[in-house]
């Protein structure tokens, strides 16, 4: 029980605060002034609530695992001694000081968006890196060790940033036809077309981050037990889903993206707006399986420390 519930607590982080760090750096970067009309205030905010819950339910949790009791048992001692003692405990006090700068953020998005973003992207941003305290990327020591959690850190920024523009994309692109006007259209292409460069940069931080964490949790030695552990098969299973992500990915940036155009310039939009909805829709539930995937594998033994 108490597995099953930290994997969906770890889960659940994950998806909020990749979703609220990216939708802000997407804003930052591929939308301007009045073109900010995706409802981020309301985000904001219901992703630094929701995220602030989940690490309370995380601290106990993770308390109670340490003091291997019941999560009924658990005492203020318990937790004490868990913030004050390890550094994972530290992490979460730095988690939830940025939760109410996220959710600070989003109190003063309608009078000064731009400064209010950046403030936003930071404390999302750290809020997420703390998490890499709660997986492997904590667990080696020395220059290994910090390696280890720099990739981490890293790739699970990527990871946000590519989340959080798949969010404001979808979003984008899923008004509907009453409030789809040529003007929404311009900036829904000008945001996909933006974001392009953006989104190369992203791909080669999570494939060159991911290489270092497969080097260190598996090896190269324990390339041949991938397919016969469960920790292998999910990791296989990762590694597929995100190369069909690439695909889709592609797919949106050489094919789909330029289509809207040509569909914009002759004013018959309706096909190519629900191609790109289509192919978002299924990136983002690639998206949402692949975090399913890394919060159970954060809960098991790398094939490298079965060894």
């Amino acid at each position: 029980m108490m597995d099953t519930l930290g994997i969906a607590i770890r889960f659940g982080l994950y998806l909020d605060l990749a979703t609220a760090f990216g939708l802000a750096v997407f804003a930052l970067l591929s939308l301007a002034g009045a073109e900010r009309t995706l409802p981020l205030r309301p985000l904001l905010a219901m992703t630094s609530i929701i995220g602030a819950a989940l690490s309370i339910l995380g601290l106990l949790t993770m308390a109670a695992s340490m003091a291997d009791i019941p999560l009924g048992s658990l005492d203020r001692a318990g937790v004490e001694a868990f913030l004050t003692g390890m550094t994972a405990g530290t992490a979460w006090l730095v988690r939830m000081a940025t939760l109410v700068a996220l959710a600070l953020s989003a109190a003063i998005l309608h009078r000064w968006p731009r400064p209010a973003l950046f403030v936003a992207a930071q404390g999302s941003g750290i809020a997420l890196a703390t998490l890499a305290w709660n997986g492997h990327g904590a667990m080696d020591d020395g220059t290994v060790g910090w390696l280890h959690l720099g990739a981490d850190i890293i790739h699970l920024l990527a990871a946000g940033v590519w989340i959080g523009a798949l969010a404001g994309l979808g979003m984008l692109v899923s008004r509907s036809a009453a409030r789809m006007d040529q003007q929404h259209l311009t900036i829904a292409h000008r945001a996909l077309e933006g974001f392009s460069a953006t989104g190369s940069i992203v791909v080669a931080l999570i494939v060159v981050t991911g290489l270092v964490n497969s080097w260190l949790l598996v090896g190269f030695s324990g390339m041949t037990a991938l397919a016969s552990s469960l920790y292998g098969q999910l990791l296989l299973a990762k590694v597929g889903f995100f190369v069909v992500m690439l695909m889709l990915a592609a797919a949106n940036r050489f094919r789909l993206t330029p289509a809207l155009a040509r569909a914009i310039a002759h004013d018959d939009h309706e096909s190519a707006i629900g191609a790109l909805r289509w192919s978002l829709g299924m990136e983002a539930s690639l998206a949402v399986t692949v975090l399913a995937i890394v919060a159970w594998l954060g809960t098991l033994e790398p094939i490298a420390s079965a060894g």
